[in-house]
């Protein structure tokens, strides 16, 4: 998913994606770990898309922070 696309997403929608990307992260994690997983390049495909997810939601909450003080 593209920035773009993350921005355009609400607050509680955005929670929801963060949640969401963790818990498959640390599936990831687990299954790289016991040998499972066939795609490696795929952890770093999700860690990337929770930072920049992440990023977008801390944008947001700076964006608010600085409306707020005038």
């Amino acid at each position: 998913m593209e920035a773009k696309q993350i921005r355009d997403m609400e607050d509680s929608e955005l929670a929801k994606q963060v949640a969401t990307l963790r818990k498959d992260l640390l599936g990831m994690r687990i299954a790289n770990a016991t040998g499972e997983l066939d795609d490696t390049a795929g952890l770093s495909r999700a860690r990337r898309e929770l930072a920049r997810t992440l990023t977008v939601a801390r944008e947001g909450e700076l964006l608010a922070e600085r409306d707020q003080r005038g």
